[in-house]
């Protein structure tokens, strides 16, 4: 079935160009992603009062922080996957039903042991939230707004993170931190809604349901009963590493445990990719990476900052917490319309670039509030909040078949930096500032980011196996099809 595009009116405001379904799509997905980012922060927020009752060290409390993302990659693939063949629709509920449970659950902990288990399932449906909402939304709005589309729905996590803050003050101080990941289950109703009122995904139904093809993105894992026993155990390894990692059950065998889990993924990423795409997908990866070592050690460690280090009170960190959430849904409003200008790459890579004016100077002031959360706030929006952008530049990278599995394994096994960054700040700390070490982890990593997204390096590598590669498969979108480069079903 041929699709029939209609280009609106260049005249037409922007936002009319979104039809009413559209619109709707996007702010179901939105609510899903403000739950999520409400459901992460929790454990960040109420770090100090789990150590107190755990007696955890520093390093073993930010390891609960990196506990969500060491199953990130499995749950991204996976869920990707059943997205990629079943609609996004039906993985964007599934993702919220998980990590909904996961974060019930965490209130039950009994130990360090039992609440960083809660916090694996936590990263698996977060990590396919993320790959389905992105995906969902994209390709139910027009091709020229999915800047802004992309921008949008980011902020719905900074919008989760002020209102986790705000709960925290209401429900800590007087039930204590169990009843915070209690709110868990508020989610599932809003998945279950999701379920029956959604429509599917506007391009997934014209490029994939209408055309009976049901994308296998694993099958170039289980070719042969020889292959498949092969990758299930890489599979159980470098699961296993990344837990042990991450527990003081690796003490002693941590870079050894690394090595493990890094080439089992990379061994992975070259099957999926195949001939074509491999260098794409190790490539991103690397660049996703630093993507969140610049950006999460502030995220996950400035609460602990803020009452540790400067002796703020709840209702202080509170306060800042508003300044650096307000200021990353700001930038990733800003960065949705600037993408969508500009060219999310460019965008990207320009606003980085601004943010290494604040990131020292946060972490110079002690006791003005307002001047901090003033820095904070330009900080969060330079740096954390352009990353709204990026579902719009990694999708754009994949054709529609295989796009949930490939944004959902190739962000989330990047995004095994920001399990590193909280224990990697811990670590630092023990030889400097707790805030030295957080802007200088900073520092470098959105260094490293804008010289890897302002060069286009996964691009550039990804032409030199694949010369003929489409440059951007979602700006493609709207070009008729008789017009159009013909885009491979998949790659992987």
């Amino acid at each position: 079935m041929e699709r029939t595009v209609q280009t609106p009116p260049p005249t037409l405001p922007w936002y009319r160009e979104v039809t009413g379904t559209q619109w709707k799509s996007f702010f179901a997905a939105w609510i899903g992603y403000v739950l999520d980012g409400f459901d992460f922060v929790l454990i960040t927020l109420v770090l100090t009062e789990i150590s107190d009752d755990f007696g955890l060290t520093t390093v073993q409390a930010a390891g609960l922080v990196s506990g969500a993302f060491v199953t990130r990659w499995l749950g991204g693939a996976v869920l990707g996957a059943l997205g990629d063949r079943y609609g996004r629709k039906l993985s964007m509920v599934l993702s919220i039903l998980l990590y909904s449970l996961g974060t019930f659950a965490c209130g039950f902990a009994w130990n360090y042991q039992s609440l960083f288990a809660a916090r694996l399932a936590i990263g698996m449906g977060m990590a396919g939230e993320y790959s389905a909402s992105a995906t969902y939304v994209m390709e139910s709005w027009p091709a020229r707004l999915r800047g802004r589309a992309s921008g949008f729905l980011i902020s719905g996590f900074s919008v989760g993170s002020v209102l986790a803050a705000q709960v925290y003050t209401w429900v800590v101080p007087s039930l204590g931190w169990r009843w915070m990941f209690y709110l868990g289950l508020i989610p599932i109703a809003v998945a279950l809604w999701m379920r029956r009122a959604l429509p599917e995904a506007e391009e997934w139904t014209a490029e994939v349901a209408e055309r009976g093809a049901r994308p296998n993105p694993f099958r170039p894992l289980f070719r042969t009963p020889r292959l498949a026993l092969v990758n299930t155990v890489l599979v159980v390894a470098a699961t296993l590493s990344l837990f042990l990692v991450f527990t003081p059950g690796g003490a002693g065998l941590v870079p050894v445990l690394s090595v493990v889990a890094g080439l089992a993924l990379v061994a992975f990423a070259v099957q999926l990719g195949g001939k074509r795409g491999w260098l794409l997908y190790v490539s991103m990866i690397v660049t996703l990476f630093f993507a969140f070592l610049y950006s999460w050690p502030i995220q996950a460690l400035l609460p602990t900052y803020l009452k540790s280090e400067l002796g703020y009170s709840t209702g202080q960190v509170t306060d800042v917490l508003y300044f650096a959430g307000f200021g990353t849904m700001a930038g990733c409003w800003t960065a949705g319309f600037l993408g969508d200008r500009i060219g999310a790459k460019k965008a990207y890579a320009v606003t980085l670039l601004a943010s290494l004016a604040f990131v020292f100077p946060v972490f110079m002031v002690h006791d003005n509030l307002l001047l901090l959360g003033c820095l904070l706030f330009l900080l969060q929006a330079t740096s954390f909040g352009i990353s709204g952008l990026l579902p719009r530049w990694i999708g754009g990278h994949f054709p529609t078949a295989s796009r949930g599995a490939a944004l959902g394994f190739t962000y989330n096994v990047g995004a095994l930096g920001g399990a590193v960054a909280p224990v990697l700040g811990a670590r630092l700390a023990s030889g400097m500032d707790l805030g030295q070490a957080l802007a200088m982890l900073t520092f470098a990593g959105t260094v490293i980011v804008v010289v890897l997204v302002g060069f286009d390096v996964p691009a550039r590598l990804n032409r030199l196996v694949d010369p003929d590669a489409t440059d951007d498969h979602l700006a493609a979108a709207d070009v008729p099809e008789g017009l159009r480069r013909p885009e491979p079903a998949s790659r992987l």
